[in-house]
């Protein structure tokens, strides 16, 4: 792959106003550093970790109380502490840019309503929720889980639970009950928080049957607040109604130790139930002020927008914005209502800075043959932040052609196990068609080859050679950090494997092509393929399954579903009808696959899983896989897949 095209350079007046750029004229203030260009800096964030962590915590100048002993104690991962003997809080940093006659946050649904809502009046709301939760008795490390949308409750909730020391967890309230169930089951919160229904794509969804079930099903829910989204005022059974705001009373900050965990995240549960993710409110802040700034150059007074759902990471990497003084911009409802040009038209509005969303809406978009820069003006728009899946150098073009000209295209890919990007922009360097700009500081990341060692220029495994503050605590509920160090570093001891491919040039810029596990990434979001098989488990008729999405050149994906049927049982529309339908409705819809094929057998190792990733493999014929059968118990099951990939099916 050549270095391709270069589509954007950074201005010297867009240098000199950057984030990375007094930062590293603070370090030679400081420090006496001086660095020739970013790759020589990244060298010395990962050669000096614990000085250049320290640099952070110094350069935001954190609120905190104590000194650390250490700021890094441990011999290798996962057992590692950070700042051991500090205290802070996450939510006091949010409100660290606080203006009472200023605009805190912005909210925009789809039947185009724009909310602008102020600090005074943020406060105001805070506090009353954060009253009820201590009038509830909630303290620290109590959980307090969430389904809600994305819109301004969602992140009152956060900060009110957030300032207590609390532990937030969120699903988005378009997750079957099954699936929510899966999650919250594992933490036992203490309070859950819940909407009466959602809108999308201009329908209704109620939601009340849903939470009465998981009411049920979870004994340790002491109380329900219930948020009336779709009938405002309507009396409500088994839960108090959301606290109307207060007179702003003074917001309680309780700084716990920097390891305290912030929030709950899930894995897509491709082996069982979702692994609970556990993040500390110092390893976040700290992340998400050095990503926030230095590589997505984001300013006081700047709207901050990511189209996400409560149930992206995204949306608690949203909530980053405000450690640095801009304005988050929150959107609810589909992207597509009255047409694509919906979110563009926003932009020009309010307007926005700085634009996030997911690769596949913007592949989607090009294939529309939308070009929001012809409809829209969207001058003041600085940058493009693009992730859940590799962007194929075409929509890159593309956006510069259709978009603008000027902006500064982020690429950025990391994910729910650390809430933040491993790679993603560099203020300080050109973007090349297809590639990511950089590694990012802090981020010891190598491409492994098949022996396990660092490749340059060659599809490897992304592999993580030293520790990040924002890795995970532990997992809820993992005796012995059994699963945790399962999850990561049993392949590569006291290394972290994150489960992509990826090929890093000399320059730096890489570019990643797709998971190297089995987890499903759907429209930008995982899903474990435990999810789907627990449901079609259901269907009557239906022997055994598998299932595999497979990432397109063109940046497509297709994502089949192979079954094998019980005897006299024949595939046809019906059963495809229940299986879609089921789905649909106890996952979501992203759950539903593009095509349903029957085949002879489904193979398993010799342990008894099933192999979607080496099946996947066969039909990315780019990655070259080499099966070994011996390690199949039933290796005459591959024949079918095999044969069927010779013939290109999915082209």
């Amino acid at each position: 792959m050549g270095q391709g095209k270069i589509l954007w350079q950074p201005t010297e007046a867009f240098l000199a106003s950057s984030h990375l750029y007094k930062y590293r004229t603070w370090l030679k203030d400081k420090y006496d550093l001086e660095f020739h260009g970013y790759e020589d800096l990244w060298q010395w964030s990962i050669d000096q970790v614990a000085t250049f962590w320290q640099s952070i915590w110094e350069y935001f100048e954190v609120l905190h109380n104590g000194h650390p002993n250490q700021i890094i104690q441990g011999e290798r991962m996962p057992s590692i502490e950070w700042f051991h003997g500090t205290r802070l809080n996450y939510a006091e940093h949010l409100f660290r840019f606080e203006d009472p006659e200023k605009t805190a946050l912005i909210f925009s649904h789809e039947n185009g309503k724009i909310i602008n809502i102020s600090w005074d009046e943020l406060r105001r709301k805070v506090s009353a929720f954060q009253e009820k939760l201590i009038e509830l008795g909630v303290g620290p490390g109590d959980r307090v889980a969430a389904i809600l949308p994305n819109i301004p409750e969602a992140m009152i909730a956060f900060m009110a639970v957030n300032g207590l020391g609390a532990v937030w967890s969120c699903c988005s309230p378009d997750f079957g009950a099954d699936t929510i169930y899966d999650r919250f089951s594992q933490i036992r919160p203490k309070i859950l928080i819940a909407v009466d229904g959602y809108w999308y794509n201009k329908k209704e969804f109620e939601r009340i049957e849903q939470i009465r079930w998981l009411q049920s099903k979870i004994d340790s829910i002491q109380q329900t607040i219930i948020l009336n989204y779709l009938h405002p005022g309507k009396t409500i059974e088994n839960g108090i109604i959301w606290p109307e705001a207060g007179e702003g009373k003074k917001i309680i900050f309780n700084r716990v130790p920097f390891s305290h965990p912030i929030w709950v995240l899930y894995s897509s549960g491709t082996t069982g139930k979702p692994k609970a993710i556990t993040h500390s409110h110092g390893g976040v802040l700290l992340e998400h002020l050095k990503y926030m700034a230095l590589h997505n150059d984001v300013h006081p007074g700047e709207n901050f927008f990511w189209f996400s759902t409560t149930g992206w990471m995204m949306w608690n990497f949203l909530q980053a914005s405000l450690l640095v003084g801009a304005k988050p911009v929150l959107y609810d409802g589909s992207p597509a209502i009255p047409d694509m040009g919906v979110l563009w038209k926003l932009s020009e509005v309010l307007p926005i800075h700085h634009f996030g969303t997911s690769a596949p809406y913007l592949t989607a978009l090009m294939k529309s043959g939308l070009k929001p820069g012809d409809r829209f003006d969207l001058r003041l728009l600085r940058s493009i932040g693009s992730t859940g899946a590799p962007l194929p150098p075409e929509v890159f073009d593309w956006i510069y052609a259709a978009i603008s000209p000027s902006v500064w295209l982020c690429s950025m890919s990391g994910g729910t196990d650390v809430c933040t990007a491993f790679v993603g922009g560099c203020p300080e360097k050109p973007v090349y068609s297809g590639r990511i700009q950089c590694r990012a500081l802090g981020c010891a990341m190598q491409a492994y080859d098949e022996s396990g060692h660092p490749v340059i220029g060659v599809l490897g495994e992304m592999v993580i050679e030293k520790p990040m503050p924002s890795m995970p605590v532990f997992f809820w509920n993992d005796p012995g950090n059994a699963r945790y160090t399962a999850s990561y570093f049993e392949e590569y001891p006291g290394k972290w494997r994150h489960g992509d491919f990826i090929k890093i040039f000399e320059d730096g810029s890489l570019v990643i092509e797709g998971r190297s596990d089995a987890t499903l990434n759907r429209k930008g979001i995982r899903i474990g393929t435990a999810e789907i098989y627990n449901v079609i488990d259901e269907i009557e008729g239906v022997k055994d399954s598998l299932i595999i999405n497979i990432e397109k050149s063109n940046g497509d994906d297709i994502m089949p579903l192979f079954i094998t049927l019980r005897e006299g049982v024949r595939l046809d529309d019906k059963i495809k009808e229940e299986i879609n339908l089921a789905l649909r409705s106890k996952c979501s819809p992203r759950h539903v696959p593009d095509l349903i094929l029957e085949c002879p057998d489904i193979p398993y190792t010799l342990s008894g899983k099933k192999m979607e990733v080496p099946v996947k493999r066969i039909f990315m014929k780019n990655l070259n896989a080499k099966i070994e059968t011996g390690a199949i118990r039933n290796p005459e099951a591959m024949q079918y897949f095999s044969d069927l990939a010779a013939t290109n099916p999915f082209d």
